[in-house]
């Protein structure tokens, strides 16, 4: 017998966002990456102790690295050992994949942008966009497009 699969959306799966990231940027491409995390990382993470509001990904001597991740550490924290709960995170990803951002930041501008922190099959998982920054006159359109749906979806919900 196999095990058996989980009915439903798994909304508990996710750990933190980045909000502003569609807000700040165009998001061109999508890329999933694990993370080398500590222990007690993982436990505050487990108990949704995460942000990603301030985060960046850089990619220094062919690795990539996560800048700024904020992981609050449990008061049960090991007496031992000193978390630092903005210390630089080292990104699994395949050579390939990280050849490819490597052309795409350096030489077409793009910048990575740290999008969501998940769970998937036990592990941490953080998703990548490859982005281009907007304007602010970009920011504006944007917001004004959001509210004209929201506006004529209300017309339409009356009428």
């Amino acid at each position: 017998m196999g095990k058996k699969k989980k009915q439903g959306g798994d909304n508990s799966s996710t750990i933190a966002l980045n909000r502003k990231a569609r807000h700040d940027f165009f998001i061109e491409d999508r890329l999933e990456a694990g993370l080398e995390l500590e222990g007690w990382e993982v436990k505050s993470m487990r108990a949704g102790r995460a942000q990603l509001s301030e985060s960046y990904v850089l990619l220094r001597n062919g690795e990539a690295f996560l800048f700024g991740a904020h992981v609050t550490p449990l008061p049960t924290a090991s007496t031992h050992i000193h978390p630092d709960p903005s210390r630089t995170r080292k990104l699994l990803l395949h050579r390939a994949e990280i050849n490819r951002l490597v052309g795409a930041v350096e030489r077409k501008g793009y910048t990575l942008v740290p999008m969501a922190l998940y769970w998937k099959r036990g592990r941490a998982k953080l998703e990548i966009g490859l982005a281009k920054g907007k304007k602010e006159f970009d920011k504006r359109a944007a917001k004004k497009d959001k509210d004209w749906e929201r506006e004529r979806a209300r017309i339409l919900k009356h009428s």
